[in-house]
């Protein structure tokens, strides 16, 4: 919460015990207190700044962003306005002008943590890492004791590849009294063996917060973490099932939406064959399910001259959204898929580059590395007729575990299959239907498939094809691309700093005993051959 010590103003005295009941959840006193300044006193920035942070605790984002605007009206050097409406308009994927109102509170020199790690929190959402990473180092220095802030730096330093550095902030974060992020995401980037490791610390963590749904599951997939790291698949498999229980009976997730969203995709790519627009732009979208190459190839392509990584992208799908006016709350769904056929595509395209450009400031051609662009891909490319669109793959059973390991983002839906080992093999065999559609029907010079495992093979011949395929010259550095020191915000950023390693290939192989119900499915679905198991 931001420090509200140094209230000024002919109000400063409720101003100040608003502040301190708002910071107890004392909404309602608080915002009485503050209408009772603003009776007084219409041109108070202060008594709108406050009414601004209590609703964005109720998470009303564009009702807060008017409030922190009309702080800003009547103090045009309120910094903490600026940031705190920075935070609703990238909430509201207003991308570009959050930015600026980030940058805009950056120019006013702020001192309080609040402030400077909120305009990080902006900048991080915004795709723009290394213009977050100071703004974290100021928060920390400000206020060296708050676990919120030394997290974010970690993170940022992180996705930055300064891992001894982001592993002292973890360990600052994890001395906050409760906080249960920091010791999980040092073992995430630590390798654990049987003489170091953090499985004590981490075990009485999980029996202090097991009935907390999100600590339980970012506990429970470090152990997993943990455990892996020792060579016991066994052990990670049951800590993974814990981690994901709770959460998982608090989720809905019903895997005939996922088969109807891939379906969706299906259709759109019949409806959109042959249509084109005339829309300016190359981008190269890295797409597929996550945990299956997707950042090692944008690492590759990105170490070219000629190519910048914009990192993960909602742009495509939220002009797409824009533009086709379905009632859902989900930015991605059927009906907005069913819509591509309606959109002025032109309009999408040129919509799409001006909103990256406008915000990232990149003029060059560029990556988008969303895996799930994959289901735009034929919206994408009737777009962007410019565009090329790299669909990667795994071996089934590998992308399977890689997704049940991994811990996504709570609040993203999409990725709710991944609470069982069931769920996952299903999305993935509607995943599979998909894309062998999309090889059958879209151009083969603008869509291409990569397989992971041929990428570790022969690095040179796949890079030297990609090069071809996004029309771009042979480069020595892609080969490299372990060197380029551009910031990961991914689940893979310690891996791809490292030279290409073959460790991760058949790593189900590792666990296959308890992927068996799994294993069943992408069976039934002709996905693996009944040969690639051990039936003992």
């Amino acid at each position: 919460m931001p420090n509200f010590s140094s209230l000024q103003g002919s109000h400063a005295a409720q101003l100040e015990q608003a502040a301190k009941l708002l910071a107890q959840q004392h909404y309602r006193e608080a915002h009485a207190l503050c209408l009772g300044v603003l009776r007084a006193d219409p041109a108070n920035a202060e008594a709108f700044y406050l009414l601004g942070l209590l609703t964005l605790a109720h998470a009303n984002y564009a009702k807060a962003d008017e409030l922190f605007a009309a702080a800003i009206s009547r103090d045009g050097g309120h910094a903490a306005a600026h940031a705190q409406r920075a935070r609703c308009l990238i909430a509201l994927s207003r991308r570009a002008e959050a930015v600026d109102a980030a940058r805009r509170a950056g120019a006013l020199a702020p001192v309080d943590a609040f402030t400077l790690d909120t305009i990080g929190v902006v900048m991080s959402r915004a795709g723009l890492h290394g213009e977050a990473l100071a703004w974290y180092g100021q928060a920390t220095a400000a206020e060296p004791r708050n676990a919120d802030y030394a997290y974010n730096h970690g993170a940022a330093l992180q996705f930055a590849g300064e891992m001894a550095a982001a592993r002292e902030a973890y360990r600052r974060c994890a001395e906050g009294t409760g906080d249960t992020r920091g010791l999980a995401a040092l073992v995430q980037i630590t390798r654990q063996t049987a003489e170091a490791n953090e499985v004590a610390g981490l075990e009485r963590l999980f029996a202090r917060h097991k009935d907390d749904p999100d600590a339980a599951l970012r506990i429970g997939h470090a152990l997993a973490k943990a455990f892996e790291d020792m060579q016991q698949p066994e052990a990670a498999l049951l800590w993974l099932d814990r981690a994901k229980a709770g959460k998982r009976a608090l989720i809905s997730h019903d895997p005939k939406a996922d088969s109807a969203l891939f379906d969706a995709a299906i259709r759109a790519a019949e409806t959109l064959r042959g249509r084109t627009s005339t829309a300016k732009g190359a981008p190269v979208f890295i797409c597929g399910m996550p945990r299956t190459g997707t950042t090692l190839v944008d690492r590759i392509l990105s170490s070219h001259s000629a190519l910048t990584s914009a990192g993960e992208l909602t742009d495509f799908a939220l002009c797409l959204k824009r533009m086709a006016k379905t009632p859902s709350n989900l930015v991605l769904d059927p009906e907005t898929l069913n819509a591509a056929g309606r959109v002025d595509l032109g309009s999408l395209g040129n919509g799409y580059m001006d909103s990256v450009r406008a915000s990232l400031g990149i003029e060059s051609r560029f990556t988008d590395k969303m895996p799930l662009n994959i289901l735009l891909a034929p919206v994408t490319l009737a777009a962007l007729p410019e565009a090329r669109v790299i669909c990667l793959r795994r071996h089934p059973a590998d992308t399977v575990l890689s997704n049940y390991r991994q811990m996504f983002a709570t609040s993203f839906s999409y990725y709710n299959y991944a609470y069982t080992l069931e769920d996952t093999a299903r999305y993935y065999v509607a995943f599979d239907r998909m894309v062998r559609h999309f090889e059958a029907s879209l151009p083969a010079d603008r869509f291409t498939v990569v397989h992971y495992e041929r990428v570790v093979a022969d690095l040179e011949t796949e890079v030297r094809r990609l090069l071809d395929f996004c029309a771009l010259p042979f480069e020595a550095q892609c080969l490299s691309f372990h060197e380029n020191a551009a910031p990961v915000a991914t689940a893979s950023s310690a891996q791809v700093r490292e030279p290409l390693y073959t460790t991760a290939l058949g790593r189900w192989k590792r666990y296959e005993a308890g992927l068996q119900p799994a294993l069943d499915i992408l069976e039934a679905a002709g996905c693996i051959e009944p040969q690639e198991r051990s039936r003992g």
